[in-house]
């Protein structure tokens, strides 16, 4: 559970991911026959650039992501302080036991001691258990944002006639440069957000 903000920060990473090849109709006319290829690599033509979105500010400007971080972070800490509060009467009651042992009967001590390690056990698979249950939440909503990045990708690459959207991350990416120009990141995060806000109604 103290993980959650490790998993929230995959999720940049997860976006930095996503490269989308969109399926654009081929405005080129076939070569003619008995022409060879001068090249395997495919130019860039201004009508169908490649271009990048910048995965930080996508972050932290798409309200899906900021509503999910808040949602995680919430549940998060509920977790932690329903855990706290069992452990906590747990701890007391073994203070209590610890403080009356001495008084008590060696089949008594035997038995409170083992009914208490049972405790312990169940409290510990309990911690376990809301561990694996709230990152299992985490990977699911990680997927779903993704997804709902990439199907938007797709939609608007096919609009705008891109071949490619890559992502930038400083410190974390591939691209070593690229012009401003390419940068469409204002214009994602406005269509994502206007796609988010129409989900919400």
């Amino acid at each position: 559970m103290n993980r959650t903000n490790l998993k929230l920060s995959t999720l940049a990473t997860a976006v930095a991911l996503v490269s989308v090849m969109a399926s654009c109709q081929n405005k080129d006319k076939a070569a003619p026959a008995g022409t060879a290829e001068k090249t395997t690599t495919a130019s860039v033509k201004n009508n169908e650039p490649i271009v990048y979105v910048n995965s930080d500010s996508l972050l932290t400007k798409y309200e899906y992501f900021k509503d999910l971080k808040v949602k995680l972070d919430a549940k998060s800490k509920a977790a932690q302080t329903d855990l706290g509060t069992k452990q906590q009467a747990f701890q007391r009651e073994v203070a209590q036991y610890q403080q009356s042992q001495n008084t008590l009967p060696a089949d008594q001590r035997a038995a409170t001691e083992e009914r208490l390690g049972r405790k312990q056990q169940e409290l510990q698979a309990y911690q376990q258990n809301a561990g694996a249950a709230l990152q299992d939440e985490q990977a699911k909503e990680q997927e779903k944002l993704y997804n709902k990045i990439a199907d938007y990708l797709k939609i608007y690459a096919k609009e705008k006639g891109f071949k490619m959207v890559l992502t930038y991350q400083k410190g974390n990416s591939a691209i070593l440069f690229a012009d401003e120009s390419l940068d469409v990141t204002s214009e994602v995060i406005v269509g994502l957000n206007e796609g988010y806000k129409s989900d919400k109604k």
